[in-house]
């Protein structure tokens, strides 16, 4: 039986741009954005969890093929469709991903159907920031950046960059002060993070909270995971979704 098999497979379009999606369980609505290499057994493990907790988990596809672990092969797979791909942002700072609008979307097409004050959104790695993008659009709630690694911080610029247009910054940074906390966990000498951390306590001041862990590992809820990051997640959601 694969990992997937309890998952209702559909697909959601946006602009002409479709992609498969996974949902299971119930309760308001949660998106969780795999990393690379794509939708591997830990990413749906902790999809799981947030399951069990209470929520509709929807799970889009954006790359590699799900149940698949991370391998050399996976890997380059991954990083070269990211890489050349339109929908992705990896080596330019102050721009937002294009594929945070189709995330928005998905966003709101579940905020409409649960209702609630939202649906949270999580990335982890390369997908960390998307949640920021997410945040623009109100039926975001509770977003969550696990260990954020876009752009590629290969310059101290990217490596501060959070990923977003000067404009999505602004809202994103007003929706924080008027109620909207952001929740980011993190390794503290994962070199892949760059200087983010420093940036968004700056810009979001006490509305960042920040789940950290000593050392230099780098997936906080799948390859390296955490419980406590993984119960303070659920506890955010909770708190944030379930009002």
């Amino acid at each position: 039986m694969g990992a997937l098999d309890s998952w209702t497979r559909g697909s959601h379009t946006h602009d002409g741009v479709t992609h498969d999606t996974y949902r299971k369980g119930s309760g308001p609505g949660v998106i969780v954005i795999h990393e690379i290499p794509g939708m591997t057994p830990p990413v749906i493990r902790f999809a799981e969890d947030v399951v069990a907790a209470g929520f509709t988990v929807v799970m889009p596809r954006l790359f590699g093929e799900p149940e698949v672990g991370i391998n050399p092969a996976s890997l380059a797979k991954a990083f070269k469709t990211v890489c050349v791909s339109k929908e992705f942002v990896t080596l330019h700072a102050g721009q937002t991903a294009p594929i945070a609008d189709w995330l928005r979307s998905l966003a709101r097409e579940l905020h409409d159907e649960l209702g609630g004050p939202g649906v949270g959104a999580l990335g982890m790695c390369m997908t960390g920031g998307f949640a920021l993008g997410m945040m623009v659009d109100p039926s975001v709630a509770a977003p969550v950046l696990c260990q954020p690694s876009a752009p590629f911080a290969v310059t101290p610029a990217l490596g501060r960059d959070l990923g977003l247009s000067p404009a999505d910054l602004a809202t994103v940074k007003q929706r924080a002060a008027n109620g909207c906390p952001v929740l980011g966990t993190r390794y503290t000498g994962d070199p892949a993070i760059g200087k983010r951390f420093d940036v968004l306590t700056k810009e979001l001041g006490e509305n960042f909270i920040k789940v950290e862990f000593p050392g230099m590992k780098h997936a906080t809820v799948t390859l390296h995971r955490q419980q406590k990051a993984v119960d303070a997640i659920l506890e955010f959601f909770e708190t944030q979704l379930k009002r």
